[in-house]
């Protein structure tokens, strides 16, 4: 087709143009906090990517809380991958949560290489639906591009959780937040997503917390092991 050719039908009044400024929305899942899906791109987790999420107050502060809707569901037909958790996975609270402890893979590696090389592995593997890597020290771009590269191939949903707040900092990955304990709930703000930013954060109540978990508890514990249906793998 010359250019004449293609210019005639681009005049037709049935073809549409795009502007460039319409986003092309991924396809997602309900976090299940209205407020905070009103503000994710989709509406909620998307599918095929990884998802940073910045822990201000460290690791084990009730992260657990905003993935437990998205996990239950997705535990029905697919594995959950926990890599490197701050504290002992308790099963019972798991399977309270809907997350069935037969369809969770506990790794505990030994070092962050090594817990970037299994992330990666867990979200190439499309029998894995959620992968939840919590790993400390310095992550590299390129790292996070393999991640973000093996949930598009997995077509699974990451989460990558840090401690630390992260603000100012650059990262690949199309979706970052930072979340904050307060003495009414959490604080999130989010850092990075498509589309334009978001300058002011968002709050989130025990009370919508409770909504949204159904009185799921807490699924960290000091100590005590996985039931034997979800034993402790090593890497």
């Amino acid at each position: 087709m010359n250019h004449a050719s293609l210019a005639s039908v681009l005049q037709h009044p049935a073809v549409w143009l795009g502007d460039g400024r319409t986003p092309v929305l991924p396809t997602t899942m309900p976090s299940s906090y209205g407020v905070l899906d009103a503000q994710l791109p989709g509406g909620g987790w998307a599918v095929g990517s990884v998802t940073e999420i910045l822990l201000a107050n460290g690791a084990g502060s009730g992260e657990l809380s905003l993935l437990w809707p998205a996990l239950g569901r997705i535990a029905r037909a697919r594995e959950v991958v926990l890599i490197a958790p701050p504290h002992v996975p308790y099963a019972p609270a798991w399977q309270q949560a809907g997350v069935d402890p037969g369809r969770t893979l506990w790794l505990q590696p030994s070092s962050v290489t090594e817990s970037l090389w299994a992330m990666e592995q867990a979200l190439r593997e499309p029998a894995c639906g959620a992968v939840l890597g919590w790993i400390q020290g310095f992550i590299d771009d390129r790292a996070c591009r393999r991640l973000q590269l093996a949930a598009r191939a997995g077509q699974g949903y990451g989460f990558l959780l840090r401690a630390g707040r992260g603000h100012g900092a650059s990262s690949p990955l199309p979706l970052r937040l930072s979340v904050a304990t307060t003495p009414q709930g959490w604080q999130i703000h989010i850092l990075k997503r498509r589309g334009l930013p978001l300058t002011t954060p968002l709050n989130l109540t025990h009370e919508e917390a409770r909504h949204a978990l159904a009185g799921h508890p807490s699924a960290f514990v000091a100590a005590g092991s996985l039931s034997a249906a979800a034993p402790r793998l090593s890497h």
